[in-house]
């Protein structure tokens, strides 16, 4: 018998390297590479042409039911998972330790039970006590939900497959679990694929919706192997600063429903409380206008969100070495705004520092907010304080050009619900919204005049 190879795989991006080395060779990581299960190897000859069993095949045009929604009792997560959970579906929620992912799912899973289906807890990180101690500070001990504190996916499999299915099964989380069937500790590769491979596969026979808690690295990702996410049918992300009440559950991936779609919590006493206004949210305590603060209706899924960015203009002595600081924004795209505000509007940046901030900790990536920064800028610059009740969006070009961007008609709408009575857009941006006087700029290069002129 040929002796098996050991092989080390990337956690970053699944490359395989016949010997472990501090650097992926593949992507770039540093510290990825983990040792897989040893491979047998087959001989040459080795066949798999024959002694299967036959697959039946079906035409692609025939009456397919949409599966039937489970609600999680909380408007937000029904709204993040496009509806509610899909019997026999695989969602793997990942966020930084201490946001609130337990807290949530026993919210969820609480209600569930409360409502008449059954839910089952497995937590491989807490005891049963731990587990209770949370409920009673939720208001929730009186849920009945089943509690396990395990590890073992064989056991977990076997107590599964003797009852019947529960409506919801949540592993918290998916690197403590361990097979007995593959070597490694758990939390590598090998032994979270495995045990991920298992428990989806018992979801999609028992028809029960699973839940899996994954850890994230230092840099925001789902630790593990990047094959995790292909498996599952969902990937949501629980996102927030722990300096700040609110938090998001962000779709990453969803078989089931839109991409991108987002449900808004705030932390509270009693655990996280639903914000059925989100923009109320980020815009509280804007009481008069403010030389570099713009109003940007971001989009997030299917929903409009008004947020605040804040620029800040400091000019410094000469020969000092100016600095550039973003927070919630790509900087880069910062970076290439000032290029063009200098190129094609002659304004000087290259002495001055630049802060720039989304309020409340909120994270952009909408391209969408390039009109409004560029606005903060240049308010923060003038010390000009923008159009009072005025929202700014629209895509800037390296000439210069202000461009249309989705969802006009969306972000319009949500502004003037919120009392805004002006948009400064790109043309063409959408329809006419009533009480919204609309204000195009087709140009960078008129934006310091219209600016002193509305303000």
């Amino acid at each position: 018998m040929v002796k098996p190879k050991r092989r080390y795989v990337c956690a970053a991006c699944g490359s395989v390297a016949t010997r472990w080395q501090g650097q992926c060779a593949d992507c770039g990581e540093w510290n990825t590479l983990a040792e897989d299960v040893p491979q047998t190897v087959f001989s040459a000859k080795h066949d798999l042409s024959s002694g299967g069993r036959p697959i039946a095949f079906e035409p692609l045009e025939s009456q397919t039911a949409m599966p039937a929604r489970r609600s999680t009792g909380l408007a937000e997560f029904d709204r993040a998972l496009g509806g509610g959970f899909v019997p026999g579906s695989a969602i793997l929620m990942g966020g930084d330790p201490g946001i609130g992912k337990s807290t949530l799912l026993m919210q969820a899973a609480a209600l569930i039970a409360q409502a008449g289906g059954d839910a089952v807890y497995i937590s491989g990180e807490e005891a049963v006590g731990q587990i209770r101690l949370r409920a009673e500070r939720l208001g929730l001990a009186s849920a009945p939900v089943r509690l396990a504190a395990a590890t073992s996916v064989r056991d977990i499999l076997t107590t599964l497959g003797a009852m019947d299915p529960p409506a919801l099964i949540v592993i918290d989380s998916i690197q403590t679990m361990y097979s007995d069937q593959i070597e490694g500790a758990p939390g590598t590769v090998s032994q979270v694929r495995g045990c991920a491979f298992e428990l989806i596969r018992h979801a999609k026979e028992s028809g029960a919706a699973l839940v899996l808690v994954g850890h994230v690295t230092k840099d925001g990702a789902i630790a593990g192997p990047r094959v995790l996410e292909h498996m599952v049918d969902v990937v949501m992300a629980f996102e927030g600063e722990r300096s700040h009440q609110y938090r998001i559950l962000r779709s990453l991936k969803n078989r089931f429903g839109p991409v991108d779609e987002i449900g808004v919590f705030a932390m509270a006493g009693q655990g996280l409380e639903e914000v059925a206004n989100p923009s109320m949210l980020f815009l509280s305590g804007r009481e008069e206008p403010l030389a570099g603060s713009a109003v940007f209706p971001a989009m997030e899924g299917t929903r409009p969100m008004l947020v605040e960015i804040q620029a800040l203009i400091v000019r410094l002595q000469s020969g000092a070495t100016p600095r550039r600081a973003v927070v919630g924004w790509d900087s880069g795209r910062m970076a290439m705004l000032l290029a063009v505000l200098e190129a094609r509007c002659g304004l000087n940046f290259s002495s001055a520092e630049v802060y720039l901030n989304v309020a409340g900790g909120y994270r952009l990536s909408d391209p969408a907010a390039d009109l409004a920064v560029a606005a903060a800028l240049v308010s923060a610059l003038a010390d000009r304080p923008l159009p009072a009740a005025s929202v700014w969006f629209g895509e800037v070009s390296l000439a210069g050009e202000v461009r249309p961007v989705a969802h006009g008609g969306l972000r319009l709408r949500e502004a003037a619900k919120l009392g805004f009575g002006k948009a400064f857009v790109p043309p063409g941006a959408g329809p006419e919204v009533p009480g919204m006087r609309q204000h195009e700029v087709g140009k960078l290069g008129g934006l310091v005049d219209r600016i002193v002129q509305e303000s």
